[in-house]
């Protein structure tokens, strides 16, 4: 389940090189940052400080929404885990899906936020999806300097209205991108009504004409997507 801004990021060193990643892609008059370089004088962290995506050890959310008459209910926690990838720490964050009580996926995501800028990189993510309860697929799966894929940002460290950045960046496999739509932002919820948030719309190349949307509120993380809303969070 997957969502910066140029800031001025100089190239990778000290790692692989990155492989050749595809221009902004326009969709209509559209354009989304597509290539995030990486300064060999930043330095990441698992834990790290950006206010709308939280990585601390622990801290979980949980939505559930209707939806033609089918209950989803989904779990977001970061674990107690962590991965290198290209030479840094990712914070493991899983994501666990059930529709009716019935597990439908689970992923395993792997992020980092750079010290300097307060982006939150995304580096890849495994994930299993379900029928029955068996595993019958691994689409989407992901991951940084592999395959030709390139780390995307998840969450800019400075919120701009009408930014537009790919958070995952592994043509023809995991190709979300998101558009900053709306800041501040008021949202409800079953769990509360949170002020100072931020909207994004997401889309992918992958699926022409498909959109949807988050929120993101200070100090939680995501409290709405699409139908789902905010039932419980905590750390």
């Amino acid at each position: 389940m997957k969502l910066t801004m140029t800031t001025g990021l100089l190239a990778l060193a000290g790692l692989l090189a990155p492989p050749a990643s595809p221009a902004p892609v326009a969709m209509g008059t559209k354009q989304f940052t597509s290539l995030f370089p990486i300064d060999d004088d930043w330095t990441f962290s698992e834990d790290g400080d950006n206010d709308f995506f939280p990585l601390n050890d622990g801290h979980f959310v949980i939505l559930e929404g209707e939806l033609g008459g089918e209950l989803t209910h989904l779990e977001i926690t970061a674990l107690d885990e962590v991965k290198t990838i290209g030479g840094i720490d990712c914070r493991v964050v899983e994501e666990v899906e059930l529709i009716d009580d019935e597990l439908v996926e689970i992923s395993r995501n792997y992020f980092a936020v750079c010290e300097q800028t307060q982006d939150v990189f995304y580096f890849g993510e495994d994930v299993d999806i379900y029928d029955n309860g068996v595993i019958v697929s691994h689409a989407g799966s992901w991951l940084a300097y592999s395959n030709g894929a390139t780390p995307g940002i998840i969450m800019p460290g400075r919120i701009l209205l009408g930014s537009r950045y790919y958070q995952e960046v592994a043509i023809g496999v995991a190709e979300d991108r998101a558009e900053v739509t709306e800041y501040p932002e008021k949202a409800r919820t079953p769990a509360g009504t949170f002020t100072g948030c931020v909207k994004m719309e997401e889309s992918t190349p992958l699926e022409p004409g498909h959109f949807g949307y988050k929120t993101y509120a200070p100090e939680i993380g995501l409290v709405r997507d699409g139908h789902l809303k905010l039932i419980a969070w905590g750390d």
